[in-house]
């Protein structure tokens, strides 16, 4: 079966922040005593998550549903590309309730207010989920869509100019902050946080010194909670932010920008309670948490719980994201390669532009649907593309002026689509051979995650060209990865 191939605010502050050191309670956090997500999602795995309790799929929701006395649930949110989705969990990791939104297009001079769009989808999630449940949510945790870059005002939070989309480049950066950074490192692309970053520092219309940079999931987090300038190291990554030594870098601090920098803890850190007026508005416990969150393709592999070296999580959404468990650290910016932190382990790996929003460019879902059954799977088609929607290449080439290539087109759409598929399934592959030359743990078996998972037809395929086991994660939702994070927010306290 196939379906879409992608899913694409009283405040009681409990974090100061205070330049780039914080001071922070150690009721709320202490790095060295937090629980590991290897640990958290080990537990669950004694447990099936699949019990659906309730589903929404857009409208508001306001059914009672039955409550354990007693029972804590974990929210998380997912704030793809095309829209957003929730997943409430129990402590067992059954899903109780979840949903999603698409996001409301609002345009502001021809272009889409996005921080708009994010702000009502966010108020839209948090109505959609169940009344009675409400009470019994214990912490919330938001994953964002990598390099998604805010400059906001630091009193009012509101942001300054256009927010910088994740597939944005910003290549007039590039030259500027490969001038201060060590050769390759992964800030050396125009996707960048940090060539975002710059681009907006030497065009900046509006004072410098009021604004602090955010990123999506950093900004919605701060819409509940109310305490401006907070990320995660996840999210940070692409700002500079070493998570290995747990700071900026010296070279980055030495830059008159660096005063725009958010203070960075680790994913999943409970930051402070949820505001008065947003607990009460939507009947929310007067114990409920926020907790810093991570990207949408580290959610997605939380969710995988794929917990061992050589694990690999391939999310294939709007774009094709692979990440891969790893015991050694590789970071090489010439192919778009960088590592996330995951607790004592790194996660490798990198984004492409390819994906299913290339393939919605040409196909509806019911096409989609159809034209993958007339597709033998075990055949290697012999068309050669680069399915990009746009100019630009992130990984496993960052180049920012790669052309697509999607031509020559048959007259038989099955066959323009099986080219397609494999030819995605040609650049994971490159991906993961490409990881394992530059020293990171070779991958012996791949989950898969985001709409594509849903399409056993290329999962064939990508099984046949990886050359490795291939299956669909547990959970293939990003939300269900967020919720894992808020779960371990509150094990903190």
């Amino acid at each position: 079966m196939v379906a879409s191939l992608y899913s694409g605010s009283c405040t009681c502050l409990l974090l100061l922040h205070q330049s780039i050191s914080p001071k922070i309670p150690s009721k709320f956090y202490n790095a060295r005593k937090s629980i590991s997500i290897s640990s958290a999602y080990n537990a669950l795995n004694k447990s099936e998550p699949s019990m659906i309790i309730m589903r929404a799929r857009g409208g508001r929701v306001n059914i009672d549903v039955d409550v354990e006395e007693g029972e804590k649930l974990y929210l998380g949110m997912d704030f793809g590309t095309s829209g957003a989705r929730y997943a409430l969990i129990n402590t067992e990791g059954k899903i109780r309730a979840e949903g999603k939104r698409e996001y409301p297009l609002y345009m502001s001079e021809e272009t889409v207010d996005w921080a708009k769009s994010w702000r009502t989808t966010l108020y839209s999630l948090l109505e959609d989920i169940p009344v009675s449940l409400r009470p019994s949510v214990a912490s919330i945790s938001i994953d964002g869509t990598s390099a998604t870059t805010m400059i906001v005002d630091r009193e009012t939070g509101e942001p300054l100019c256009r927010p910088f989309l994740y597939n944005q480049s910003c290549p007039e950066a590039v030259p500027t902050v490969k001038a201060v950074t060590p050769p390759n490192h992964n800030v050396c692309s125009g996707s960048s946080t940090l060539c975002k970053l710059v681009s907006w520092w030497h065009s900046a219309e509006t004072p410098r010194t009021s604004a602090v940079l955010l990123h999506q999931a950093d900004w919605l987090l701060w819409l509940l909670h109310g305490t401006i300038g907070i990320s995660d190291y996840n999210n940070a990554l692409k700002v500079g932010y070493d998570p290995e030594v747990e700071s900026y870098p010296p070279w980055l601090l030495a830059q008159p920008y660096s005063s725009v920098l958010p203070l960075v803890l680790a994913p999943g850190t409970t930051i402070g309670y949820m505001k008065e007026n947003i607990r009460t508005s939507y009947g929310f416990g007067k114990d409920c948490v926020i907790c810093t969150g991570t990207t949408d393709s580290i959610a997605a592999f939380l969710a995988a719980r794929a917990d061992q070296p050589g694990k690999a999580v391939t999310s294939l959404g709007s774009t094709l994201a692979i990440k891969l468990l790893s015991t050694t650290r590789v970071e090489d910016a010439r192919f778009g390669v960088y590592s996330h932190r995951l607790d004592d382990k790194w996660l490798v790996g990198g984004a492409s532009n390819t994906g299913g929003a290339v393939l919605r460019k040409f196909f509806t879902d019911e096409q989609l649907q159809e034209l993958s059954k007339r597709i033998n799977s075990a055949e290697a088609s012999p068309l050669d593309y680069y399915p990009l929607i746009d100019i630009g290449e992130r990984f496993p080439t960052a180049d920012p002026n790669m052309e697509p290539r999607l031509q020559p087109r048959p007259e038989n759409d099955a066959d323009y689509l099986h080219g397609m598929l494999e030819s995605i399934a040609r650049i994971e592959a490159k991906g993961y051979t490409l990881l394992k030359e530059l020293g990171a743990t070779p991958v012996d078996e791949v989950f898969t995650a985001g709409g594509g998972s849903r399409n056993e037809k290329w999962i064939a395929i990508r099984e046949r060209i990886l050359g490795l086991p291939v299956s669909v994660a547990l959970q293939t939702e990003a939300a269900y990865g967020a919720a894992l994070l808020a779960m371990k927010g509150v094990a903190q306290l």
